[in-house]
C-alpha cells in the first residue's frame, strides 16, 4: 500500500473511532477497530481533558469529535489529498507547536505532517495535552510504520528542519525571532467577523449564534465582531440567539461576563446587554469573552476595502454570497480539510521544505 492510501485508510478508521464520542454518552460501534484497546482509555482522557480545562465542556468535546469524524471520511480525504504528490521526496523533521484554546486545535497540522511523510516532533499545549497522544497511538496501531516517526516533547526543541507554531501575537514575535533560520509557519491572533444587512432570516441568525458561542468564542474561527448598517435593529439578532442563554450557567463564562460588564460600566461605555452577551461598539476585532464588538458600515464597497486592508487580522468572514470567500452562517466551526488556517497551505509547505 502506498503512503497516500495508507494514510487515508488510517485516518478513515480514526474518524470511525472518534465518531463514537460525538454524544454525551459514548456509543460503541462494531465498525470501529481496536475498541478493546482504546475505547475506555480515550473515554478517560476526555474526562481528564474536561477536568483540566474548564472551557472543554462535554458539549464542546462532543462537537469536536463529531466534526473530525465527519471530516475523516474516505471521499473527503481523497479529495483533500488529490492535488499533492506525497510523500515528500526527502524525509525531514517538522516540529509542531500547538495552541490549546479549543479541543484538538493543532490536529490539522498533525494530519498534514502525517500526510507529508516527515518525522514529527509535537509540542502540545498544557491546556490540551490529553487527547492527541491517544489518537496518535491509535493511528500508530493501524500503521506500525509510523511508530518511530511521531514523538512528543515538552523540552526545548533542537533537532528539526522546519516548524509550525501557533500562539498569541506576543508569542508569535518570539517564535519569529527564535525560528528565523528555519522554514516556518508562524500563526498569531486572528478573529472572525460577520457582516449583517438586516435582511437575514431567523435561521441565518441562529446559525450565527453557533459561530459566536461555540467553544465560548475562543477559536480564531469564532465570530467576535459584527459589521452592521446604520440604524440596524438588534432585536431579531437577540431573539435568534436566545437559545444559547444557558451558557451563562457556566461559571467561567459567567465570571468573564460579570468582570467585563463591571469594567465597561465603570468606564461608562454604552452597552447593549441581554443578560448573557454584551454588544459594544468598537473598531477592534478581538472582543473579550461574553462580549461581541460591532461597528457600522456606510457601504458594502467601503467595507470590502476595509476587510481587504485588514485581511491579516481576519480568519473568516460570515456573509451573504456577494462577499467573496464568505462563510455561510453557522459554518465557521465546520471547516473543510482544505480550509487552511490563515490561508497558508500546510501540506504544500511541508512537501517543499
Amino acid at each position: 500500500m502506498n503512503h497516500k492510501k495508507m494514510i487515508i485508510h488510517a485516518l478513515q478508521e480514526l474518524g470511525q473511532f472518534m465518531g463514537q464520542f460525538a454524544s454525551e454518552i459514548p456509543i460503541r460501534s462494531d465498525k470501529a477497530l481496536y475498541n478493546e484497546l482504546f475505547f475506555d482509555g480515550f473515554k478517560h482522557q476526555l474526562k481528564l481533558a474536561q477536568e483540566s480545562n474548564g472551557w472543554f465542556t462535554t458539549a464542546n468535546l462532543c462537537f469536536a469529535m463529531q466534526q473530525w469524524s465527519t471530516l475523516l471520511q474516505q471521499s473527503a480525504l481523497e479529495q483533500w489529498l488529490a492535488p499533492y504528490a506525497i510523500p515528500a521526496k526527502s524525509k525531514k523533521t517538522a516540529a509542531i507547536i500547538m495552541a490549546g484554546n479549543i479541543p484538538l486545535v493543532g490536529f490539522h497540522d498533525v494530519l498534514s505532517g502525517l500526510v507529508s511523510g516527515h518525522n514529527l516532533v509535537l509540542k502540545p499545549s498544557s491546556n490540551d495535552k490529553h487527547l492527541m497522544p491517544v489518537l496518535l497511538a491509535y493511528i500508530k496501531h493501524i500503521v506500525p510504520e509510523l511508530k518511530d516517526q511521531i514523538s512528543f516533547s515538552n523540552d526545548k526543541l533542537d533537532q528539526y528542519d522546519a516548524v509550525i507554531a501557533t500562539g498569541s501575537d506576543n508569542t508569535a514575535r518570539y517564535f519569529e525571532a527564535y525560528f528565523k533560520d528555519k522554514p516556518r509557519i508562524i500563526r498569531k491572533n486572528r478573529n472572525s467577523v460577520a457582516i449583517l444587512t438586516g435582511e437575514e432570516t431567523p435561521e441565518q441568525l441562529s446559525g450565527l449564534a453557533e459561530d459566536v458561542f461555540r467553544y465560548y468564542g475562543l477559536g480564531c474561527r469564532s465570530v467576535s465582531k459584527l459589521f452592521v448598517p446604520e440604524e440596524y435593529d438588534f432585536d431579531p439578532f437577540f431573539n435568534a440567539i436566545y437559545d444559547w442563554h444557558p451558557i451563562i450557567n457556566s461559571a467561567k463564562y459567567a465570571n468573564n461576563y460579570d468582570y467585563n460588564k463591571a469594567v465597561y460600566l465603570m468606564s461608562e461605555f454604552q452597552l447593549i446587554d441581554n443578560g448573557f452577551l454584551m454588544l459594544k461598539e468598537d473598531s477592534r476585532y478581538s472582543s473579550p469573552i461574553a462580549t461581541l464588538f460591532y461597528e457600522h458600515y456606510q457601504s458594502k464597497d467601503q467595507l470590502k476595502q476595509r476587510l481587504e486592508t485588514d485581511h491579516d487580522k481576519i480568519q473568516c468572514v460570515v456573509a451573504h454570497q456577494e462577499f467573496q470567500n464568505g462563510v455561510s452562517f453557522g459554518q465557521t466551526q465546520c471547516p473543510a480539510l482544505s480550509d487552511y488556517a490563515d490561508g497558508v497551505d500546510t501540506v504544500d509547505f511541508l512537501l517543499t521544505i
